[in-house]
């Protein structure tokens, strides 16, 4: 019995490691460079960390010793990481290649599958659906909610006592009012009108779903320590998912009572499919949140499918935006030139038009939308995405198997030196016409591209013009802490392990 055992144990990993290893999806992967994989583990030994900074700079220093392709395993689950814009071009031009990668499953927890992490014809359904809410006309609407804000976030500020304002959390501070914008327009709900003490806990939450999602991906060793950690973790899950999903509700809730009001008139708009109209005199701001009860009344959608759509977008909307707004001011305030003239283009603006920003206003400020896409191409929010392709994929060099995922590193994308000479360098003229003209299309992709692009990359960019700029207007940015001492962690969206702080000095006008 004993003997059996053993030969068992013996026979049964070596028969695993030749199954995976040496059948035809094996030797494809085989040609492919990375690191050297043991049997059973593969490469989980190599990832074997414990921080997320550690895991973040583990990641970048795999790809640059396999450029520009890396294989690696874990246990039976392959991973191609592919980071040169001829790959990525392949991929996100493919109809196919749309399914999102394992990494995605730890996810469902918090979002379920809404369409970021859907696929198929859910996914498909859910973007017809929503995609209306982004249309150019409705952005007209966001964008007023997003100057609202943005006068607010002014007058708060401008209000302090100080000839100088020190802020010890950028990104919380940031984020505080994106999350106030996505909730307003997508959700048409107010957050100074809901608990605040659940919106305070809701964006911690938020935080430590990274983490969370992060760690619970299959670890290389099982010890006390992590066994303990272990249990944490799923009682800081078990906490935040019952803030997020009682966040959620609270926000569905006030919606639909608003509609109930109303008796349900002016969802009949988009139940017809009629445009966005104006009644009365009155505005009234028909949200992505409505679109979704709308379609709740054609059957095309339940509750539980648009608390997946509300989870999804208020995460997705306000953290992406908040991240972006966050290191572009401090890329302004540790970029003196660049601050001074995207103030001037912003101040003459704002004295030409009376203090407001319109989706017209914002056009007349294309230095400052050079320094917004250069800090997204530094600093990408997701640095990182996963592809799941279950036919087989030619590459420009590599034939990847068939049921292998791809990671695709946009962080890396974009510091190719093929486009962009000294990548590490701020210089927000590499978006001028003439030096992006000649650029290969997917050297640049930090809202994704593709089929699975992100659908509310317009709003995002004309949100953080319309907010960056009115910071501009009235204060001066100055650095406290500095990028370059940044450890920047592996999480679903790209952030600093510790928190930014920041100046700001009031502008004196007579």
């Amino acid at each position: 019995m004993i003997l059996t055992c053993l030969l068992l144990s013996i026979i049964g990993p070596l028969i695993f490691h030749l199954m995976t290893r040496y059948n035809k999806r094996g030797r494809l992967l085989s040609k492919i460079p990375g690191p050297t994989a043991y049997p059973l583990l593969g490469n989980m030994l190599k990832f074997k960390v414990d921080n997320l900074q550690d895991l973040w700079r583990l990641g970048r220093e795999v790809s640059n010793d396999y450029y520009p392709i890396t294989r690696f395993w874990i246990c039976k689950t392959a991973i191609i990481s592919v980071r040169h814009p001829d790959d990525l071009e392949v991929i996100f031009q493919s109809h196919k290649v749309i399914d999102k990668g394992y990494i995605y499953e730890y996810l469902h927890p918090w979002l379920k599958t809404g369409l970021l992490t859907s696929t198929g014809k859910k996914w498909r359904q859910r973007r017809k659906i929503l995609t209306p809410a982004f249309h150019f006309s409705i952005l007209h609407k966001y964008l007023e909610i997003a100057n609202d804000q943005g006068v607010r976030f002014m007058n708060e500020l401008k209000n302090e006592s100080s000839d100088t304002i020190i802020v010890d959390d950028l990104m919380l501070f940031c984020s505080q009012y994106t999350l106030n914008i996505v909730c307003e327009s997508a959700m048409g709900v107010k957050l100074d009108k809901m608990d605040s003490k659940l919106v305070r806990r809701y964006k911690n939450a938020v935080r430590d779903m990274g983490n969370v999602v992060v760690w619970r991906m299959p670890r290389p060793y099982i010890t006390n320590w992590l066994m303990r950690f272990a249990r944490k973790m799923a009682k800081v899950q078990r906490d935040a998912l019952d803030v997020l999903h009682h966040f959620t509700d609270a926000v569905i809730q006030e919606r639909r009572q608003y509609h109930e009001s109303s008796d349900g008139k002016y969802l009949e708009e988009f139940a017809k499919d009629c445009p966005v109209s104006e009644q009365d005199g009155t505005r009234r701001k028909l949200a992505m949140l409505d679109l979704l009860l709308a379609a709740e009344r054609k059957g095309l959608i339940d509750h539980e499918g648009i608390k997946e759509e509300v989870d999804t977008f208020t995460f997705e909307a306000h953290d992406t935006t908040g991240m972006a707004m966050t290191f572009t001011l401090m890329l302004l305030a540790e970029n003196k030139e660049a601050q001074t003239k995207a103030r001037a283009e912003v101040t003459q603006v704002m004295e030409k038009h009376n203090g407001n920003l319109n989706t017209s206003s914002l056009q007349e400020l294309p230095y400052l939308e050079r320094c917004i896409k250069e800090s997204l191409r530094l600093f990408p929010p997701v640095a990182t995405l996963l592809r799941y392709t279950s036919d087989e994929l030619q590459l420009k060099n590599i034939l990847v198997p068939a049921n292998t995922d791809i990671i695709v590193h946009f962080y890396d994308t974009h510091r190719e030196p093929e486009y962009w000479p000294d990548p590490e360098k701020f210089d927000p003229d590499r978006f001028l016409p003439e030096n992006s003209r000649n650029r290969h299309p997917f050297a640049y992709v930090p809202f994704s591209a593709g089929p699975r692009n992100c659908i509310g990359q317009k709003f995002a960019m004309m949100e953080l013009k319309s907010l960056i700029a009115r910071i501009l207007y009235d204060f001066i940015l100055e650095p406290i802490d500095r990028l370059e001492d940044m450890q920047l962690q592996a999480d679903i969206v790209i952030r600093p392990n510790d928190p930014i702080r920041a100046r700001f000095v009031p502008i004196r006008r007579e």
